[in-house]
């Protein structure tokens, strides 16, 4: 019979002993490979977000990573904003050379919790995610800046709130889910496909849209032309939610203003007004026609800039940017790969660490349930002894029942743990919109077998001592 199915057999007679350690070094080993494997999934999708665009210009004050998390992640609030004619630069001023795309983006506004964010529809279409992947929509359309209170709505938060296609929302002044009044309804015209990205997490309007909601720069625009003593209404909406417009004025209307004027003042005075009044509030077509009031780009802000620079002039435009007082450029990867290094990398240690102490602990007690079954065991080495066997190969069979215990609970572990990542990845997918595959294997997972295999020898040393300086003549009689 070989050593293996002896150290086997030693392994059956004590299963329920062997069973119980086994086990505690699966879920040692099961929790090695949940941190390993969640935290790399975590760090990808936080390092790969970003992609599509190098760089964030935002406002100059708070730290880069404020701006990229508030702007990329949706994980906290803006802390100013930046003029919107400052955009302009980037389309057709003088840092238009240097870029592919410049998309602006408002955020202001949420619903349920999630971010309405103003924006171009550009932003589905000149930019990519994960790996030059261009956005693709599960139904409906893109943003059409032609209609008003259209909404395209990302994957997670069509999940989690219900919307559909056709359906309308209200969205709240605010970042924060328990206040701000709500606003006039939109209308779900797209739901983007699942991009693993914050993109999930949050809903696109027109940003001509956000200006005009109350609150905002049009409707702040709009109030104090009210106020002003001839009365005129306001010609821009601002960037929050506005009262409803003043009533179009159709063109019969207008032309009987300018009959009456005509009777105190010149006919083309007259004509000229009821064109400008014409001009100036339009017509209303249930929120989808043409927005309704014209707001100067002086008085427009932005939260920030999401920019695809070409890639020599990344740097040399980041550096541009920052040497003036009224932004600032940000590289998004560089931020996140700080926070990683420096904040979250250190909390995998710490995990990592744990987890390495409870297969110690685990392998403590595979030493403790060998050792003390050589004390009933020293009557089966003797006969062993004295058939024959030398000291080296009952030491020998110690180490491989330990190696046994090992290796059988580590691989249980790894199958455990990827059996738990997949039980866990609806559960992770639902609240942090991270997908997480079962099956997602790490390299340094295979660190665990050597690793396994040196606590193996280190378990069965002090037991395999013991066999080794068992007195054959003694144990022999001890048992007659």
């Amino acid at each position: 019979m070989s050593l293996w199915k002896i150290a086997w057999r030693s392994i059956q007679q004590r299963s329920l002993a062997s069973s119980l350690t086994a086990l505690s070094m699966a879920l040692g080993v099961a929790l090695v490979v949940t941190v390993l494997v969640i935290h790399h999934v975590v760090d990808q999708s936080f390092r790969r977000s970003a992609q599509g665009y190098n760089l964030i210009v935002g406002p100059a004050k708070g730290s880069g990573l404020e701006l990229v998390l508030s702007t990329v992640y949706h994980l906290s609030q803006p802390v100013e904003n930046v003029p919107y004619t400052f955009y302009l630069e980037f389309t057709r001023g003088r840092f238009a050379a240097d870029v592919e795309a410049a998309i602006p983006v408002c955020i202001g506004d949420n619903y349920q919790g999630f971010h309405v964010v103003g924006t171009l529809p550009e932003m589905f279409t000149k930019l990519r995610y994960l790996n030059d992947r261009p956005y693709e929509f599960a139904a409906g359309r893109n943003l059409d800046p032609e209609h008003r209170h259209e909404a395209v709505v990302g994957a997670f938060v069509a999940e989690k709130t219900g919307l559909k296609l056709g359906s309308q929302f209200r969205p709240a002044h605010g970042l924060d889910q328990q206040g701000g009044h709500e606003h006039e309804a939109f209308t779900v015209v797209g739901l983007l496909a699942r991009t693993g990205t914050p993109a999930d997490r949050a809903l696109y309007v027109n940003m001509e849209d956000i200006y005009c909601l109350e609150g905002h720069v049009g409707s702040r625009l709009q109030h104090a032309a009210a106020q002003k003593p001839d009365n005129k209404p306001a010609a821009p909406h601002a960037a929050g939610h506005a009262p409803d417009p003043p009533a179009a004025v159709d063109h019969d209307h207008a032309k009987d203003d300018a009959k009456a004027a005509h009777d105190d003042h010149d006919h083309d005075h007259a004509q000229q007004d009821a064109q400008d009044a014409h001009a100036e509030h339009g017509h209303d077509h249930a929120g989808h026609g043409h927005h309704q009031h014209h707001i100067p780009d002086e008085a427009k802000e932005i939260t920030a800039i999401l920019v695809a620079a070409k890639p020599w002039k990344v740097m040399a435009l980041a550096s541009q940017i920052n040497r003036g007082t009224t932004a600032r450029a940000v590289l998004p990867v560089q931020e996140i790969s700080r926070l990683f290094d420096g904040v979250v990398g250190n909390v995998q240690v710490l995990l990592l660490i744990l987890a390495v102490l409870v297969v110690v602990v685990a392998g403590i007690g595979m030493l403790v349930s060998i050792y003390n079954s050589m004390q009933d065991r020293r009557h089966e080495i003797a006969v062993m002894r004295a058939l024959g066997a030398r000291r080296y190969t009952v030491m020998s069979i110690i180490f491989m029942e330990s190696a046994l215990l090992s290796l059988g609970g580590g691989l249980a572990g790894l199958a455990l743990g990827h059996a738990l990542i997949g039980l866990l990845a609806p559960l992770i997918l639902q609240q942090t919109g991270v997908l997480v595959e079962a099956f997602s294997f790490q390299w340094n997972e295979l660190l665990l077998i050597p690793g396994l295999l040196a606590l193996s020898a280190l378990i069965g040393y002090l037991p395999a001592l013991v066999a080794y300086r068992t007195d054959v003549a003694r144990s022999l009689t001890a048992n007659q």
